[in-house]
Formats: structure tokens, C-alpha cells, sequence
């Protein structure tokens, strides 16, 4: 997962908030209040909710994010990270500690976990592969 997650106030403006998500280079920025996770606001959120109707840059984000988040609880395990996934259809799960967000996971965050094991599983079969043929 990635952490810190990058957050933005519900009153930050679309303008503000696209701003920050090209600064992390991120596509989506969690929406806290006090700490709380309020909402998510992806670039699709930003594109169908704030500009499909016509710019409108000063819009709060809270009007433009999504709500409920589904999110997985930082002492779940990756197991369940995948099931949420595949269970919600969506591509990103903030990760809470105590309802407070500390860290995103991804799609791609699990697309390397997926290669990595498949390395992992590979290499021993390789090195095998590799003593039989040169004996």
C-alpha cells in the first residue's frame, strides 16, 4: 500500500484538488475531515461529476466525492483486501487504522503482489529446470 495517503479537506475546491492529485501524481485523493475519512474523490469523479455539467473549479469536493468507501481495515489481511476488491469492483481501498485513513491500496498494488509471488514460485522451478538440462 502506499503511505501516507494523500488527503484533502471537504471544502478544498475541484481546481485545488486536481491540482494536488498531479503534484502526487495520484489518481484519486481521500476526502478527511478531523482525521476521518469522509469520502473518496477519484479523476473520474472529477470528470463526470465536476465536468460533465460544465467547469466548475470552485466546487467544494465534498459535492463531488464518493460516498459510502468501501476500505479494508489495516489489520486485515491481503486475502481480504482481495475479496473486497473483487466483491466491490473498484480499483482503489483506503486503508483504515481505528476509521482513521493510513495508507491506499491499489489494484496495481496487488498486480505486483500477483507477479511477485509468481516469481517467487517460478525461480526454485527455473533453477530445476536449468540443473536437469545441463546434466
Amino acid at each position: 500500500m502506499t503511505t501516507p495517503p494523500v488527503t484533502v479537506g471537504p471544502t478544498t475546491t475541484a481546481f485545488q484538488a486536481a491540482q494536488v492529485m498531479e503534484q502526487e501524481a495520484v489518481g484519486c485523493v481521500l476526502v478527511t475531515d478531523h482525521g476521518r475519512l469522509r469520502g473518496i474523490l477519484t479523476d473520474r469523479d472529477l470528470t463526470v461529476r465536476g465536468l460533465a455539467h460544465g467547469p466548475r473549479p470552485a466546487q467544494p469536493v465534498g459535492d463531488l466525492m464518493t460516498t459510502p468507501v468501501t476500505t479494508v481495515d489495516a489489520g486485515d489481511d491481503l486475502d481480504t483486501a482481495y475479496r473486497t476488491f473483487r466483491n466491490a469492483g473498484v480499483r482503489r481501498l483506503p486503508v483504515l487504522d481505528d476509521g482513521r485513513p493510513v495508507g491506499m491500496l491499489t489494484v496495481d498494488d496487488l498486480l505486483r503482489d500477483v507477479v511477485e509471488r509468481l516469481v517467487d514460485l517460478l525461480i526454485p522451478v527455473s533453477r530445476s529446470a536449468l540443473r536437469e538440462t545441463t546434466v
